[in-house]
């Protein structure tokens, strides 16, 4: 409700409601951020000294690459009506997300070295006590995480490739295929994330 000035004059220097709303919005986005790419840091608690330095490195990785991935698969909705101004920043996104995803994917198999140790290893005591947890999802978390690197250095490509011209009409079908293969890569990046996040839950390194 805005008051009226020549009743109340004081009600000139308060803030108004629709700079409350935006300085809220802003407060919770970067509040909400903060405290998720705060959690790979909880691995440095954690008493086995494999799970505190693969946790944080690898858990950091994932987590970056899972949220360059998931905003540049937001942009692809854009991308298939045909929005151009979103090209520029779609073409920098997705070249990070492909190299975020390498970084993931690397870190990744050090910690998976662990994982397959023949003593004390993750996967063996999985596959006596869950081989659900290993058979399924881990397997699951295993593949599908590889193809974000090829799907995204080809997105890159094709985006630096045709530049602003991938939104004319004749191609309109490298545009489609391109804006689902991003999808698919904020897919596979959110499911290798929540995988991996179940399976240290269940067993840690």
């Amino acid at each position: 409700m805005v008051l009226p000035s020549h009743i109340y004059p004081e009600a000139q220097n308060l803030p108004k409601q629709t700079e409350i709303a935006k300085v809220c919005v802003y407060g919770l986005s970067i509040l909400s951020a903060a405290t998720f790419l705060f959690l790979p840091l909880f691995n440095l608690l954690h008493p086995s000294p494999w799970q505190r330095w693969m946790g944080v490195v690898h858990g950091s990785a994932a987590i970056l690459a899972t949220v360059v991935a998931a905003y540049t698969g937001h942009l692809a909705f854009p991308l298939l009506r045909g929005a151009s101004k979103i090209l520029p920043q779609l073409r920098t996104l997705t070249f990070w997300t492909t190299v975020l995803a390498l970084l993931s994917i690397v870190s990744g198999n050090w910690a998976y070295m662990r994982y397959r140790a023949p003593i004390g290893g993750a996967r063996a005591w999985l596959q006596s006590n869950s081989p659900l947890v290993h058979n399924v999802f881990m397997e699951y978390h295993e593949f599908t995480v590889l193809f974000t690197v090829p799907l995204g250095a080809a997105c890159t490509w094709i985006l630096w490739c045709y530049g602003d011209s991938i939104v004319d009409k004749k191609n309109v079908p490298v545009l489609a295929a391109t804006s689902i293969t991003l999808m698919a890569i904020m897919f596979f990046a959110l499911g290798g994330l929540v995988t991996g996040i179940g399976i240290a839950k269940i067993h840690s390194l």
